[in-house]
């Protein structure tokens, strides 16, 4: 599968979930156990890749992300202002 890159990151979401993480002080490993107890095996090495642009985000995963940070997708991928 070809890698593409938007502004030289795989994802548009990254820094918007560091920001909703670390304003709950959540570390990524509590992120990634939140992720997997919706059914959604996303661990702590994939956050960080996700955080730094490193690694494209599935639909799902977002989805799921999004509900764990108590956050809406929208707001994740940049739609939203600031909540």
């Amino acid at each position: 599968m070809k890698a593409f890159s938007y502004h030289g990151q795989r994802n548009v979401s990254g820094e918007r979930i560091r920001q909703a993480r670390t304003r709950q002080r959540c570390t990524q490993a509590d992120l990634a156990a939140r992720i997997q107890v919706s059914g959604v095996i996303l661990e702590r090495d994939c956050i960080s890749k996700i955080e730094n642009g490193l690694r494209m985000v599935q639909d799902f995963e977002l989805r799921a992300v999004a509900k764990a940070l108590g956050v809406t997708t929208d707001w994740l991928v940049g739609e939203e202002d600031d909540e």
